[in-house]
């Protein structure tokens, strides 16, 4: 299956993301994991990137697209990927068509009111050893997997919290519509359990698959 997963910022994508590769042996590819390793190693494109992550804004498509295109193209994804962070513009969506041989199976699309997701990214923690992300009123002091500091990221700060939202209304949410017209959205509501939200998206892939 080749799927596309959106959803606000704070959705809960890395989470269903990570159920679903398993579930369905599924390749994850994360642009948003791929940019952030940039980053902490210093390479060119990190330095690029970092100023616009830092203040909540998109990556320019022309380097993203590179990614992203060069990542589907590795072997692990002949039986199926799922995309996740990508596209993000309606000109990346365009750009993904043209360059996937397979069209995409389906996109789903995590649906969360706007008042939650910025509670999420309010209490999200991340470890600055190991990556893990955490719920503030579930840890105390360090990192309970690796003993590294927990700390909020710096796109989850409040102003960086509500400029990531404006950008994702301005360019992510067209493409609910972009992938409306092309047949293949379908929508899951994102409250609740984790595993009742999987339920849902479980649901949804029955009827595709």
């Amino acid at each position: 299956m080749r799927i596309v997963l959106l959803g606000a910022p704070g959705a809960g994508k890395g989470t269903q993301a990570e159920l679903i590769v398993s579930e369905y042996e599924v390749t994850h590819i994360s642009t948003g994991d791929i940019l952030r390793k940039a980053v902490k190693d210093g390479t060119e494109l990190g330095r690029t990137a970092e100023a616009y992550m830092t203040k909540g804004e998109l990556v320019p498509d022309e380097v993203v697209i590179g990614i992203a295109a060069e990542r589907i193209g590795l072997p692990d994804c002949v039986n199926g990927f799922l995309l996740d962070g990508f596209p993000r513009t309606v000109a990346q969506a365009e750009a993904l068509d043209k360059a996937l041989t397979n069209k995409l199976d389906v996109v789903l699309s995590l649906d969360v009111d706007e008042n939650e997701v910025i509670r999420r990214l309010g209490s999200r923690r991340v470890c600055q050893g190991c990556g893990r992300i955490y719920v503030a009123e579930d840890v105390t002091g360090d990192c309970p997997a690796c003993g590294g500091k927990l700390i909020i990221r710096a796109d989850d700060q409040p102003e960086a919290i509500k400029r990531r939202l404006q950008v994702y209304r301005d360019q992510t949410e067209p493409l609910v519509s972009y992938y409306r017209n092309a047949g293949i959205l379908k929508t899951v509501q994102a409250v609740g359990d984790i595993e009742d939200v999987f339920e849902r998206v479980k649901t949804v892939l029955k009827d595709v698959s």
